[in-house]
């Protein structure tokens, strides 16, 4: 496995979180910042997967037929700016 470098800046309260965190696991700052990283790499990328697959061949176009069939209602005030 090559390693590379990377000045990551955050803030100190950030800082001071994941230190802590990272305390608690037991491993120091670096390599619980790196977990965290390819944590969220595997997560992004199995969901671009998931996303592609459950569309499989349908086009943004498809979707408007769905959406013409919608109830006319409107929003929930929570939901309206």
């Amino acid at each position: 496995m090559s390693k590379s470098t990377y000045p990551l800046k955050r803030p100190a309260s950030v800082k001071k979180a994941a230190a802590g965190l990272a305390a608690s696991d037991g491993v120091s700052l670096n390599p619980f910042i790196a977990a965290a990283v390819a944590e969220k790499v595997g997560c992004l990328r199995t969901a671009r997967e998931f996303l592609r697959e459950r569309a499989g061949t349908a086009k943004p176009k498809d979707m408007l037929k769905f959406l013409r069939r919608a109830p006319k209602i409107p929003a929930p005030a929570k939901d309206q700016r």
